[in-house]
């Protein structure tokens, strides 16, 4: 295991990324957070990593998963990004990131960021999957009394709305309520997909669930049954 990742095993032709799946702070970092803040969906994408073995389990296929919490620094943010290394997260202060200055940030880079993502390049390079599959989850408000979202899956892209065009109406047909770009546009929240699928001509399917769908182990097979049929359909059409 890195400190950076977890792999999950497989040989299909999709390459399954999990940025946000972990809430580990390794040794030697202090973020002065609540322990029961890092268990809500700003330190981790909450039942993304066990839908997302489940889902290379069914497909077949391999899959990245972030070994550190979006708190430590978010591996789906470009190395330059204000919110990389988070300072406050919806409505949270993350007092051990108030003053980590430049040499701070930098050494997390080095530990983190650049090795998840030298991985991703790696692993692309080896299997040339001919789908990147991005998983996230959201929530089904924001703090504050912000709307509700009535998505249970959103289908986030930016430029690339190959894997999207087909994976929308497969969804809409199964009976899901889905998002397209939204809770969010993946015009700006898709920095790992615009690094690793753009950035390679390699089509990708972001996919974020809401996170109440997939809290438990019967929330995350009940999805990994919904979802599976529309990812391998994608995965034969693109």
């Amino acid at each position: 295991m890195s400190e950076a990742w977890i792999d999950i095993e497989g040989r299909g032709p999709a390459l399954l990324i999990g940025d946000h799946a972990s809430d580990r702070v390794p040794d030697g970092i202090a973020l002065g957070v609540p322990e029961a803040v890092m268990r809500e969906h700003v330190a981790i994408d909450i039942g993304v990593a066990p839908l997302a073995r489940a889902l290379c389990a069914r497909i077949g296929m391999p899959g990245i998963l972030g070994n550190v919490s979006r708190l430590v620094i978010d591996l789906n943010r470009e190395a330059d990004a204000a919110g990389l290394v988070p300072k406050t997260s919806d409505g949270h202060a993350i007092p051990g990131n108030a003053d980590l200055g430049d040499e701070g940030r930098g050494k997390r880079l080095a530990l983190f960021w650049l090795p998840y993502h030298a991985h991703v390049a790696e692993m692309i390079t080896e299997r040339a999957p001919k789908l990147l599959v991005s998983l996230h989850s959201f929530t089904p408000a924001l703090r504050g009394g912000g709307a509700p979202r009535p998505w249970q899956v959103g289908v986030l892209y930016n430029q690339d709305a190959r894997a999207a065009r087909i994976a929308i109406p497969l969804l809409e047909a199964a009976g899901i309520v889905t998002g397209d770009n939204e809770p969010y546009s993946g015009q700006v929240l898709n920095a790992t997909m615009n690094r690793h699928g753009e950035g390679n001509g390699i089509p990708y399917l972001g996919l974020e669930v809401r996170q109440d769908l997939i809290g438990d182990e019967a929330g995350v097979a009940a999805w990994c049954e919904r979802l599976a049929p529309v990812i391998e359909a994608v995965i034969a059409a693109v």
